[in-house]
């Protein structure tokens, strides 16, 4: 069950699943994993924008290390610096988030050999209200993560497949050409 941010329900550990007519270039076909979401404001990443490199190609501190081979992905636009590490354990039919999470836990997580880790740089984020105005103007679609998320391919497929999954008018439109027009 989802907490509720005063009359609002968090949206926290869900997915919000851009409308395929959204043109913004940060969220064109993204699928975004919300981790935090309340009264102050709403945060979370872009899950389907692999950057194509490792933590070890930064060099520094994770050059060597046990972290080296963690994938690095485009978290959103805000503080694209920034780095963030998340880890998910598969559960029966869910998985549990870590996100945020300093380098020695990610490492202590990673040693039963059943945690998955991704690296984001910045996140996606939005100020007290602006996702709830975004929401009621149809910008995105809300949706419960699947238990296999982090097993499906990634960039616009992950998109596909998960709209595709809220219904049948979604799954015609995921196909829909970028330019229309141009059809």
């Amino acid at each position: 069950m989802r907490e509720r941010t005063g009359t609002k329900q968090s949206l926290a550990g869900s997915l919000l699943l851009a409308h395929p007519v959204l043109r913004d270039p940060n969220f064109r076909r993204t699928a975004i994993l919300m981790s935090t979401h309340g009264p102050e404001g709403a945060m979370g990443v872009v899950l389907n924008r692999p950057l194509g490199k490792r933590l070890g190609e930064l060099k520094g501190d994770f050059a060597l290390g046990p972290l080296a081979s963690t994938p690095i992905f485009v978290g959103g636009p805000v503080q694209a610096e920034q780095l963030i590490l998340a880890a998910w354990q598969a559960r029966e039919d869910a998985f549990q988030l870590h996100f945020g999470i300093d380098p020695e836990k990610a490492v202590q997580l990673m040693a039963d050999g059943s945690t998955q880790m991704r690296a984001y740089l910045g996140y996606s984020g939005w100020s007290a209200g602006q996702l709830e105005n975004e929401l009621e103007s149809g910008t995105w679609i809300v949706a419960s993560p699947p238990a296999d998320l982090f097993e499906r391919p990634v960039q616009e497929a992950l998109w596909r497949s998960l709209l595709s999954e809220e219904g049948a008018e979604w799954e015609l439109m995921v196909d829909e050409p970028e330019e229309p027009g141009k059809n």
